[in-house]
C-alpha cells in the first residue's frame, strides 16, 4: 500500500501553556480572532441582537400604547360591583398602633402619664394634619339642603369636632379617648340612605333607631347620612362602654358622595368619644349602615374592630 502523506494526516495543535493558551483565545493574530470569532461574525451576530431586541421592544411598547388607550387617568376602568374593591365600603379607624404592631388593633395607653398616652394624641394629630394640609381651592362650604357644585367638594370643619381637639389631647388625659372613623372611598359609589324610621333593619341597634327617629321628627332635612354605630362585641363588653359621643355628627353626610377623585377630596370623618371602665379590655365593633351597605364581621365588611384597654 502507497505510502500516505504527512499532510493528510491530523497534526495536533502544539501546546501551549494556561497563559499562553488564555492570551490565544482573547486575539489569535494568525486567524484574527477575537474570543474565538473573526470581526465579521461579532458583526452578524451583534446586528442580529440589535434587531431582535429592537423588534420585542416595540412589540411590547405596541400592547402597553393600546392598553393604555382603555384607561381613564381619573377613575378606575371597573368600578363597583365589577372591580376588585366591589362596591361595599369598609370602614377605618385612626389612631392605629405602633408600626412595630402592625397586625394589631389594640389602644392601651395610662391616662394619668403624658408619656404613655403622647403617641395616641400625636399620631391623632398627624392623622388630622394630613387633612388640614389638603389643597383647598375646590373647597366649598356644604349643608343638606347646598351639595357641592359639579366640580367643586366639600370641606370639613374642624371645629365640629370638639371636645376632641389637640387642645383637649383628644380626651387621652381623662379616660376619654376620641377615635375617628372614616369611610373607605369607593369611586362613585352612591349611598343608599336609611332615612325613613319605619324601614330600619332590625339588628340596628337601639341606640341608631332612637336618633334617626328624633332626626326625623326634628329636622328631617338631616337624615341623609350613612349612619354610623359602635357598640361593644359581647354582653361584659357593652357593660363596661359608659357612653359615646359623635361629633359632628353619628355618620357620615350624603353630599361627600359620590366620590368622583376631584383635586381637594376629603373623605368624611367621625369622632367617637368613649367613656369607658378602666383596667378593662373591650371589644369595639363600629358599623356603618346604609341600605347598600352589608355587614360581614369575618371579613369585616362594612365596619371595623379594636379594642381598648384604659389603665
Amino acid at each position: 500500500m502507497a505510502d500516505k502523506k504527512i499532510g493528510e494526516y491530523y497534526s495536533p495543535p502544539p501546546k501551549m501553556g494556561k497563559w499562553e493558551g488564555f492570551r490565544k483565545f482573547i486575539w489569535n493574530s494568525e486567524t484574527s480572532q477575537c474570543l474565538g470569532r473573526t470581526g465579521s461574525s461579532w458583526a452578524k451576530i451583534l446586528l442580529f441582537y440589535i434587531i431582535f431586541y429592537a423588534a420585542l421592544t416595540g412589540f411590547f411598547a405596541a400592547i402597553f400604547a393600546v392598553f393604555y388607550q382603555t384607561l381613564e387617568g381619573d377613575k378606575p376602568k371597573w368600578m363597583l360591583e365589577n372591580g376588585l374593591i366591589g362596591s361595599n365600603p369598609g370602614l377605618g379607624f385612626r389612631p392605629m398602633p405602633p408600626e412595630a404592631n402592625v397586625e394589631s388593633t389594640l389602644v392601651w395607653y395610662q391616662s394619668s402619664k403624658e408619656d404613655n398616652y403622647k403617641y395616641w394624641v400625636d399620631e391623632t394629630a398627624r392623622f388630622l394634619k394630613s387633612y388640614e394640609e389638603l389643597p383647598n381651592r375646590n373647597h366649598v362650604n356644604c349643608s343638606f339642603e347646598h351639595p357641592p357644585p359639579e366640580g367643586k367638594v366639600c370641606g370639613i370643619d374642624m371645629l365640629g369636632f370638639a371636645p376632641c381637639t389637640l387642645d383637649n389631647k383628644f380626651g387621652y388625659n381623662v379616660a376619654r379617648p376620641c377615635i375617628f372613623l372614616k369611610l373607605n372611598k369607593i369611586y362613585n359609589w352612591i349611598p343608599e340612605i336609611y332615612n325613613d324610621s319605619k324601614s330600619l333593619p332590625e339588628h340596628m341597634p337601639e341606640e341608631l333607631k332612637n336618633h334617626i327617629k328624633e332626626k326625623q321628627s326634628l329636622r328631617p332635612n338631616e337624615t341623609g347620612v350613612v349612619w354610623v354605630s359602635c357598640e361593644g362585641e359581647n354582653p361584659a363588653d357593652v357593660e363596661n362602654i359608659k357612653a359615646r359621643d359623635y361629633y359632628p355628627r353619628m355618620g357620615f353626610p350624603h353630599f361627600y358622595f359620590p366620590f368622583k377623585n376631584i383635586e381637594g377630596y376629603i373623605p368624611p370623618i367621625v369622632a367617637v368619644q368613649f367613656t369607658v371602665e378602666t383596667g378593662v379590655l373591650i371589644n369595639i365593633e363600629c358599623k356603618a349602615w346604609a341600605r347598600n351597605i352589608i355587614h360581614d364581621r369575618s371579613e369585616r365588611r362594612g365596619s371595623v374592630h379594636f379594642e381598648l384597654m384604659v389603665d
